[in-house]
């Protein structure tokens, strides 16, 4: 049986095992370094403008390393410019909301928007809130099926948020996915989000894909930044699953919901 169907208030969070697995980020720091030839090899972008959201209790400086890199491929890369991602506080989702508005205005496009963790989730629902303004969304270990409790950060989330993390009918809500293309990139090996929590129901623009990483390192990891740009490559209207052919099937495993 395929496991990423449980139930979603019957998952639990990561173990102990799987946090400490955690403490291997600084090494897939290292190898998106020396893999820094191989990426650059990627095709270049057509330019068009990618937000970048960050994670629950980090800010823009997490997303410099993915948005330099981003960048050097051709996108116009912008942060989310909210300070730190702290939850839904007063005043945030109205920020992302114009900021939006303003990429959009002044780029006369749609936006591609690049979401990890929580970030992801403001990814997801700007785009169900304005899909006319938003190109793509891609998420990087963003637990939007599933219960917050099934992470490791769910007490972190309500005390700087002030907030419950338990609310049926949001849990719901959160699952749809927006109607642009969306891709989810996970690890079975996260130590802070079950990854069944980060898989899109099957539709025909949506999709998964699995990489061998950990939660707080995910943004830095070599596979996960060539799937990225995979993806923001892609045309809209021409959109395709990502395939992971010849040699890259031993690094990529593509999942349906």
């Amino acid at each position: 049986m395929n496991d990423s169907k449980t139930p979603p208030d019957a998952l639990a969070a990561p173990g102990a095992w799987q946090m400490l697995l955690e403490a291997r980020a600084p090494w897939e720091y290292a190898a998106m370094l020396a893999a820094t030839p191989w990426l650059a090899r990627m095709p270049v972008g057509d330019g068009h403008p990618v937000l970048v959201f960050p994670g629950l209790g980090a800010g823009d400086i997490s997303t410099l390393t993915l948005r330099n890199f981003l960048r050097g491929r051709g996108y116009t890369t912008y942060p989310w410019e909210q300070g730190f991602n702290l939850g839904p506080r007063p005043g945030v989702l109205d920020g992302c909301r114009e900021l939006l508005q303003t990429l959009h205005k002044r780029h006369r496009e749609k936006i591609s928007l690049v979401g990890w963790s929580l970030g992801g989730i403001y990814a997801r629902e700007l785009a169900k809130e304005v899909p006319a303004k938003v190109r793509c969304v891609i998420t990087l270990g963003t637990p939007f099926a599933g219960h917050p409790r099934a992470t490791n950060a769910w007490r972190f989330f309500e005390l700087v948020s002030g907030q419950t993390a338990h609310d049926e009918a949001l849990i719901q809500a959160l699952r749809v996915p927006p109607r642009c293309p969306t891709t989810s990139i996970y690890s079975k090996s996260d130590g802070v989000v079950a990854w069944p929590c980060s898989i899109n129901d099957e539709a025909p623009h949506t999709e998964n894909i699995e990489v061998q990483a950990s939660h707080i390192g995910m943004g830095l990891n070599p596979l996960a930044l060539y799937a990225v740009a995979d993806r923001l490559a892609q045309d809209p209207k021409a959109w395709r699953r990502f395939d992971a052919a010849g040699a890259m099937r031993w690094f990529f495993k593509p999942t349906l919901g």
